[in-house]
């Protein structure tokens, strides 16, 4: 074996071992329904309550949604749990019908949980920072820390995931850090972050699939 086969088999190792340590079973179909789901309540949410809205024709309810108050507050929190709740079962499903269909084996082993830890970590601290936030009637950035400390967690995952991924957490965390500095947009900027982004990464990983 010459010294450019020995290379290339330790390249080839390398490889299969880097593979080895990550979760490599996402669809990219998921992805693409999560930033659907994300265009949805940024959408409804916006009809709801923009400043446009004709609120006339909107039932009594709704209308006190219209402003920040504590009542829309645990509502509008309940909808990002529960939105965060759905798009982890759609991951899951679609991520089990994915590794079925080319005949792998779906487990919850090492790698799926160092991804799940390291996902985690800056999810669950961002929850709780927009949490006390909210608490304390500040609103303002709430959209800011939610893209901000998503991105980061795609970040941080994507060392145990595909590592594409790092890509959409690198502009999750722009366009949050952006948001920072703008004011009254933090729907347009939701929707361009957890919807359009997921979309457009969706696509591509699908693409870079086959």
């Amino acid at each position: 074996m010459n010294s450019n086969d020995a290379l290339n088999t330790l390249n080839e190792i390398k490889d299969i071992m880097s593979r080895s340590k990550r979760f490599q079973t996402i669809s990219g179909g998921s992805i693409i329904i999560i930033g659907i789901y994300a265009s949805i309540v940024a959408l409804g949410a916006w009809i709801i309550l923009g400043d446009h809205a004709p609120y006339g024709w909107l039932p009594k309810y709704w209308q006190d949604f219209a402003i920040n108050t504590p009542r829309h507050t645990i509502v509008a929190a309940a909808i990002a749990a529960g939105l965060v709740a759905v798009s982890f079962g759609t991951v899951s499903i679609l991520s089990y019908l994915k590794t079925k269909r080319l005949n792998h084996h779906f487990a919850f082993d090492a790698t799926v949980r160092r991804a799940l830890a390291n996902f985690m970590v800056p999810a669950v601290s961002g929850a709780l920072f927009c949490v006390a936030m909210l608490v304390q009637q500040h609103y303002g950035l709430t959209s800011s820390i939610m893209l901000i400390f998503y991105g980061l967690s795609l970040i941080n995952c994507s060392h145990y995931a595909t590592s594409s991924i790092a890509a959409l957490g690198y502009g999750e965390l722009i366009l949050g850090l952006v948001d920072c500095f703008v004011i009254d947009h933090a729907l347009l900027f939701w929707f361009l972050g957890f919807g359009l982004l997921h979309v457009v990464y969706g696509i591509y990983y699908l693409i870079k699939e086959k």
